[in-house]
């Protein structure tokens, strides 16, 4: 495929076949999705249909190897022909400019185009016939037509002394050939984030068979093995760890340059690299299946996609080319019947084909989409294509769930009141139970330094509290209610305590013993590092933050508070957070959700653009338009930012093809434009285009440093 129209016709030859639900045509990536019902038509039946309207096609393997070896070898096929033309044309180009009143210069400059003209320019001349054999035109119709009607107008003047135009023909196709090379390694680029990604798999894997340990190929691993995996090397499957720790640097995945680290029990992803120790890692997902190999599956998916602003440059494809012949030949009637001069009629007819050339307008939205969702897999920010890039750019409301979103969705101890003795005999009385806040009581002990004793004795009260003996003393630690049916009195400073600590919306849990309450413990969920800051770089953007929860109206409202968010709904149930979503977008507004839980889903999917943390549900995952790998609000307004970005990007390239076009073909009419400078002005747009796009990939500084940076709390 070579422009706009050719992606619109393979496309159509897919869509009209029985059983396909969709097709979608891809110039930047050569690429063709295609959707089928419960029937599909088989491959054949989808190949005869692309080789009706002059193209052809073959299965991808899904890897990155086959895609680059191709790419390579078409550019290796262009250089070649570029070796060959460019010298030539130069030689037919000097001897035009000082000797055609030469006999054997003129003879000289014919035999020095042809090759040019039919072997460097076969690729054009051959497009071209297949286009005429089907009665459609693309942009080599235009190019065979503007360069073999100055070759045979210059054939039909040879002998006849009049004006040559071996030279036009020569360096138009050189122009041209030149060109489409930079365009193909433009592309290539372009493509890499999908490659790179692919190519972080592991090669090797040292796996236990019997107790010994063997060296095989990664794609031997079966689920279930035993991997030993050494510092500096890469895990060659997902899995979780059965020994050992190392902190595992898993940059290819989330972007994030600090290594994490994994002991027994953790889940590991192929791809990463340990760092420091050695682990053993059993196998629970392969190949295919692995998160690497799913995350490229999901940037190809994006990068085949179409934003709806293509939309406008497909319909004038679509007619595109008809019309610039009738344009090419109305001007060559003008400027014979004007001056009767042949010579000036061609190169001007000549100049209109060669600079209306469509490329440019095929590669402008794809090409943004390419690079665009590529740079963001590198960041750890999976985007599902071109449609939620343009929905993005228009989000004026981010909504977010509370627990394990905005917050961290685990207890910590924040604050101890009372007798220097209640947070040690609390940790002790709680060390039985497995209950989330008696787990944060522990841990916060520990994490203080406290020595905690042992305890015996103990005894659950089902949503009340604990009791348990500590040396010769009962303590009891959970509710008021728990204390005050035990006889326990509440002295009023512990109470005022108490209720400051609830105002902040913290939960409160009393411990005493000998029949008083000694002392009060209060533990929340925390906000995530730098939730405020990315509340702050959200409004910064002119974007309205929301936080939507089923917790109580305190709580929330103290969440709200911390994270600097004044729009709270508490006490929304799971069911109805979509109609939450579905009110906010009835008053106008463009609402973006956040979520990682399964009660998210319906918000996610009712929102217009769902945003899910990657260390949420399979379900939250499913349902959103954007993933971000790392789980860390950073990510949202990088997420919001890369989609602007992108979409002006897009927007760049369409309005330079089309006002390329607009602006050149009239001057090309009028004879203001040598087809020489055209064949270059129009190799110049498509490499200027994909070029633009390339800027992309040069987006996004420290995620972190730039969120911070955009609220106003660290420097750019």
């Amino acid at each position: 495929m070579t422009c706009a129209s050719c992606v619109l016709r393979v496309q159509k030859a897919l869509e009209t076949q029985p059983g396909v639900t969709g097709a979608s045509v891809n110039l930047a990536t050569n690429r063709a999705s295609v959707s089928f019902e419960d029937a599909p038509p088989s491959f054949e039946t989808l190949r005869a249909a692309v080789r009706g309207r002059g193209y052809d096609v073959t299965p991808h393997d899904g890897t990155a190897t086959s895609e680059s070896d191709a790419g390579d070898r078409e550019r290796r096929r262009l250089l070649v022909r570029l070796a060959v033309a460019w010298p030539l044309a130069i030689a037919v180009m000097v001897l035009s400019m000082g000797f055609m009143d030469q006999g054997l210069a003129r003879w000289t400059a014919f035999a020095l185009t042809i090759p040019v003209q039919f072997w460097a320019g076969w690729p054009f001349l051959r497009g071209a016939m297949v286009r005429a054999r089907r009665r459609t035109t693309n942009m080599d119709t235009l190019i065979a037509v503007g360069t073999l009607s100055a070759f045979a107008y210059s054939v039909w003047s040879l002998g006849r002394g009049g004006d040559l135009y071996f030279d036009t023909s020569a360096l138009v196709i050189s122009f041209l050939l030149l060109g489409r090379y930079l365009e193909a390694r433009a592309k290539g680029s372009a493509s890499q984030a999908i490659r790179k990604l692919l190519e972080l798999g592991a090669r090797d894997a040292r796996v236990l068979r019997d107790g010994i340990e063997v060296l095989v190929p990664a794609g031997e691993v079966v689920v279930g093995d035993l991997l030993r995996v050494r510092p500096g090397e890469r895990i060659a499957a997902d899995g979780d760890v059965m020994e050992g720790a190392s902190a595992v640097d898993e940059s290819m995945l989330s972007g994030e340059s600090v290594p994490v680290e994994k002991g027994p029990g953790d889940r590991v992803a192929g791809g990463t690299i340990v760092a420091d120790g050695v682990l053993l890692v059993r196998a629970t997902a392969v190949g295919a299946d692995t998160a690497l190999a799913q995350i490229a599956r999901l940037v190809a998916r994006a990068q085949e996609s179409r934003a709806p602003v293509q939309r406008l440059a497909d319909r004038i494809a679509g007619v595109f080319t008809p019309v610039v012949l009738g344009i090419a030949a109305a001007t060559a009637i003008g400027w014979l019947v004007a001056t009767g001069d042949g010579a000036r009629a061609l190169s001007a007819a000549v100049a209109v084909l060669i600079i209306s050339c469509p490329c440019a307008m095929g590669l402008a939205t794809p090409a943004a989409v390419m690079v665009g969702t590529g740079r963001g897999a590198q960041l750890g920010i999976l985007i599902r294509g071109g449609e939620v890039l343009e929905r993005s750019r228009r989000i004026d409301t981010v909504a977010f769930d509370k627990t394990g979103t905005l917050t961290e969705g685990r207890m910590r101890l924040n604050e101890v009141a009372g007798d220097p003795r209640t947070l040690a005999w609390a940790a002790a009385a709680e060390a039985g139970s497995e209950h989330p806040i008696a787990r944060a009581v522990v841990t916060g002990a520990r994490d203080r330094g406290v020595a905690v004793p042992d305890a015996r004795a103990f005894r659950a009260h089902p949503g009340s509290g604990v009791r348990a003996r500590v040396g010769d003393t009962v303590v009891a630690v959970g509710r008021r209610s728990l204390l005050e049916a035990l006889g326990h009195s509440v002295p009023a400073p512990l109470a005022a305590d108490a209720a400051r600590f609830e105002s902040e919306g913290r939960t409160v849990f009393w411990v005493g013993w000998d029949g008083e309450a000694r002392g009060v413990l209060a533990v929340a969920d925390e906000l995530k590092p730098h939730a405020g800051d990315v509340v702050r770089a959200l409004r910064n953007r002119g974007v309205e933050v929301a936080l939507i929860t089923g917790d109580n109206a305190a709580t929330a409202a103290a969440v709200g508070r911390r994270a600097g968010i004044d729009r709270v709904e508490a006490g929304v149930l799971p069911g109805q957070k979509a109609a939450e979503i579905e009110r906010l977008q009835g008053g106008g507004r463009v609402v973006a959700m956040v979520g990682d839980g399964v009660n998210d889903g319906p918000a996610l999917a009712q929102s217009d653009l769902g945003i899910a943390l990657g260390t949420g549900t399979d379900v939250a995952i499913e349902a959103s338009d954007i993933t971000l790998i790392r789980g860390d609000l950073d990510g949202v307004p990088a997420s919001i930012d890369l989609a602007r970005r992108t979409y002006r990007v897009i927007v760049q390239n369409l309005v330079w093809a089309f006002g390329y076009n607009v602006a050149a073909i009239p001057l090309a009419a009028f004879g203001l434009l040598n087809p020489v400078v055209a064949g270059a002005a129009m190799a110049f747009s498509s490499v200027s285009v994909v070029s633009n796009s390339l800027r992309l990939r040069r987006f996004g500084m420290d995620r972190r440093q730039a969120v911070r940076a955009s609220s106003g709390k660290g420097p750019m």
